[in-house]
């Protein structure tokens, strides 16, 4: 039996071996506490207010503090590049050192860091001299992650970008994020200089460490057509085989292969075959697709999110569907490597709604690990309220509130909900 219920009504499961799985909770440097040599901090207005978001880089200690209450035994964060690098020819050594003391203090508390090296936000020089589309960009990042790898410590697991097709279309197809770019070209250009840095890191880090762990945060989500045509089943399947599949393809085959509507193909060959240790996936939401011929600006498709299920919104509009973990972990098996889901949380300020959405989720990962699939963690998004891309503080991600004027955490009944699983799931060790 791989898993056992805690309690006799209601269904929550627990691992009975926890050492050969991770549970943990999510975050990205840059979310939390902001930087002033970053791209987003000039791009979105909301940290002309809130220059440090929820001010974590001053108070980590107390939010390890956090972490170390909910009994987890890892801890996904990433490394703030503009922090560490904020000019082209500076390194600077108080940021490595304090990003050094969050993993010593993690490991002091048996709690396994898993940083992430690149999550969405460059350094101001980076992004203005060597975007993505450019040839030098790969080389230029490469560097940078040469200086960390050598200068941290004790990390076995490492995630080389947290969701790369999410900056793809964010930087280079809808032009809403830092490069603010509308350009089908260099977006392939961009998305070829990401997976060629992907398979660049992967060796750094193994040629410098003993025995690492590398992979990668893929979003995946899962996509229906609207109505029963052939319009909407065909943008379906576009978006199916782009959003979710290609990555994966390419990762089997060294080989990416995109089609976009009114696009030639993009055909290329990467050395990125088997460069994978582990695959993360961050699952969220379902998404129904619409051919509309009025909506040029999305390209003549609408996105919209239903409440199908019955089961619910969250307060960023999206679908809440369980189910759907468990479709693009079975796909995503397909690699052969231990899955992780390094995202899976929901945005709202009801606590019942959020313990539901845990719930639920968990016994899809329940089932899918009961079907073969090798799945080896589950990380909750988020440890705490911080800043979400493009609604700054109104998206409550966290397991514990953040009071927006005196930045006080408060624990919330997700957070003991949370706990508890993990509690209870080590006591049935052995």
């Amino acid at each position: 039996m791989i898993f056992q219920k805690v309690t006799k009504e209601g269904s929550i499961y627990i691992l009975e071996n926890p050492k050969t799985f991770f549970w943990g909770v999510a975050t990205s440097a840059f979310q939390l506490e902001g930087s002033p040599y970053a791209d987003w901090h000039l791009f979105d207005s909301f940290f002309e207010e809130k220059p440090e978001s929820v001010n974590h880089y001053s108070m980590y200690e107390q939010d390890l503090y956090l972490i170390k209450k909910l009994g987890v035994n890892a801890y996904r964060f990433s490394i703030e590049w503009s922090r560490v690098q904020p000019s082209q020819d500076i390194f600077n050594e108080a940021s490595i050192a304090h990003y050094q003391k969050i993993i010593d203090e993690l490991l002091s508390n048996d709690i396994e860091p898993f940083v992430t090296i690149h999550h969405f936000t460059h350094p101001v020089w980076f992004i203005k001299n060597y975007p993505w589309h450019n040839d030098n960009s790969a080389d230029k990042f490469c560097f940078y992650v040469e200086k960390l790898v050598k200068t941290i410590k004790n990390v076995k697991y490492w995630i080389t970008f947290n969701e790369p097709y999410i900056l793809l279309l964010g930087g280079y197809l809808d032009g809403c994020m830092p490069p603010n770019i509308k350009n089908k070209e260099l977006a392939q250009k961009a998305l070829k200089n990401i997976l060629l840095s992907h398979a660049k890191v992967y060796d750094i880090i193994h040629s410098y460490i003993n025995k690492p762990y590398v992979g990668i945060a893929h979003n995946m989500a899962v996509f229906k057509p609207y109505r029963k045509n052939r319009f909407d089943m065909l943008l379906t399947k576009i978006a199916k085989h782009f959003y979710n599949f290609s990555i994966i393809n390419a990762f089997l085959s060294g080989h990416l292969s995109i089609n976009l509507p009114f696009s030639k193909s993009f055909e290329i060959d990467l050395p990125i075959k088997d460069k994978l240790d582990f695959f993360g996936i961050n699952y969220y939401t379902r998404i129904f697709l619409k051919f509309n011929p009025f909506n040029f600006k999305n390209k003549f498709v609408d996105i919209i999110y239903q409440n199908k299920e019955g089961i619910g919104i969250t307060d960023m509009g999206w679908e809440i569907y369980p189910k759907g973990i468990l479709k693009v972990l079975k796909y995503a098996s397909k690699l052969k490597v231990p899955l992780i889901i390094t995202e899976n949380g929901i945005a709202t300020n009801n606590d019942f709604q959020k313990i539901q959405f845990i719930r639920a989720h968990l016994e899809k990962i329940k089932e899918a690990i009961a079907d073969g699939i090798n799945i080896k963690g589950y990380f909750y998004w988020s440890l705490i309220d911080n800043y979400e891309w493009f609604v700054g503080l109104n998206a409550k991600f966290g397991l514990f509130r953040v009071d927006e004027k005196t930045l006080e955490r408060k624990p919330t009944l997700s957070a003991s909900f949370y706990a508890y699983i993990v509690k209870n799931w080590r006591i049935f060790d052995g």
